[in-house]
């Protein structure tokens, strides 16, 4: 598909062009679009989705325009496309007018879906958010004050325990070889499984001999293939499906006394919950609130409201580690005012001093040290630890996992006492 161009010059007489012009706000979001539609939204922005030859898409300035009025208005693909059609202020918006001039009267919702995953798989995904920003800092309207938070963002894949995890690796390998390798690779399973089925083998589950004969086998299974695979020369896919089989097989099981596997008493911390979405963590949002997915973090300009950084981290990421990449606009600005300690009130060359605001997440650690080194003021909610009746707080203590000891303030150390794992 090439690329589409819009049309350079609307006719004179447009009904739709002379209505917008006389009843709409020249501060309204319609207006300003309309207006500035070819410099934030050039067709030659999105030249590099699209190929020389072939069938003319729809404008890609349209698109945009239309993308980000869904965004603002909340609606799904199907219904932006009929406000696009029907809805004169989105028309005027994009610059395509009424339906009797040489403007587009309307497209498949399925333009927008298809706009998205090019971009999502060109090298600039963010291209549209930026320009939006850019224009927001060129008309002055993005301040040096950041908010940061993050919330959950939940999946849609269910938990899989040990045992699915290692069977389902091992069907998405077996796929992804060719027939000659796939048969090489059932010539090494153990098991009598021929994991053809996503359903859970047939055994006694109350008999833990049982269940911990199936979690051997199985894991007996997937490191023969791995070690049919060792040094060879694989695909991206194969690969990939090899890389993850490792990871279920190693994350959950350790070797006993007799040198069978069997589910290791911890959680690993980087666990592999689910092989549809290997990516997707377990996470806490707070002490009692856990999920299961990835987290969303962002920072907004609290005095016009418009986010000006956004990121997306498996859940199990803590909100400071990415929070840095945030705050990037800020920290080029901060580290010119060569001073060390400022106030919320103060200027530097006349310039508004950086000020960042989070919660607990933000106040500790290596986050707190780049604000104070850039000179950036922060307003991070911290907490100093504190123990109820004169006793030591949790950080006083050294605690050592791999030699299962903890050691308290006068120097006496006494083994860990773990507790029984929980069943998968």
């Amino acid at each position: 598909m090439t690329l589409g161009r819009a049309e350079a010059q609307q006719s004179l007489f447009d009904d739709v062009t002379e209505f917008c012009d006389a009843t709409l706000a020249p501060d309204s979001t319609y207006a300003f679009l309309h207006r500035e539609r070819e410099q934030l939204f050039p067709d030659e922005l999105f030249a590099d989705l699209f190929v020389e030859h072939g069938r003319r898409s729809v404008p890609p300035s349209v698109v945009a325009t239309v993308m980000v009025l869904q965004r603002l208005a909340g609606c799904s693909d199907r219904e932006a496309v009929e406000r696009y059609t029907f809805d004169a202020r989105w028309r005027y918006a994009a610059g395509v007018g009424g339906y009797d001039g040489g403007g587009r009267q309307r497209f498949v919702h399925t333009v927008l879906v298809e706009m998205r995953e090019r971009l999502r798989r060109s090298a600039r995904p963010d291209r549209v958010f930026a320009a939006t920003l850019q224009a927001a800092r060129a008309a002055r309207l993005v301040g040096r004050h950041r908010v940061l938070d993050s919330a959950p963002l939940y999946d849609a894949v269910t938990t899989m325990d040990t045992v699915t995890l290692i069977r389902s690796a091992l069907r998405g390998l077996l796929r992804a070889v060719d027939a000659e390798l796939a048969g090489e690779l059932r010539g090494a399973l153990g098991s009598g499984d021929d994991y053809a089925s996503a359903a859970k083998p047939q055994i006694d589950w109350d008999d833990a001999a049982e269940r911990e004969a199936l979690i051997d086998s199985r894991a007996q299974d997937g490191l023969a293939c791995l070690a049919r695979l060792e040094g060879r020369s694989l695909s991206p896919e194969v690969e990939a499906a090899m890389h993850l089989l490792a990871t279920v097989v190693g994350q959950d099981l350790e070797a006993g006394a007799d040198g069978r596997l069997r589910i290791a008493r911890r959680v690993a911390p980087d666990r592999v919950l689910s092989t549809v979405d290997p990516e997707a963590r377990h996470g806490h949002k707070t002490a009692a609130h856990g999920f299961d997915g990835y987290k969303g973090h962002v920072a907004v300009d609290p005095d016009s409201e418009l986010i000006t950084a956004t990121a997306v981290t498996p859940g199990n990421a803590g909100d400071a580690s990415v929070a840095a990449g945030l705050i990037d606009d800020l920290l080029p600005a901060a580290r010119d005012t060569e001073r060390e300690h400022v106030s919320a009130e103060e200027t530097v060359g006349g310039a508004e001093v950086p000020i960042v605001y989070g919660d607990q997440a933000y106040g500790t650690g290596g986050f707190q040290e780049l604000l104070d080194e850039a000179g950036i003021s922060s307003r991070c909610k911290t907490q100093q630890p504190s123990a109820p009746g004169g006793r030591f707080t949790k950080d006083r203590f050294a605690v050592d996992l791999l030699a299962g000891t903890v050691t308290c303030p006068a120097a006496v150390s006494v083994p860990l006492q773990r507790r029984p794992a929980r069943p998968r």
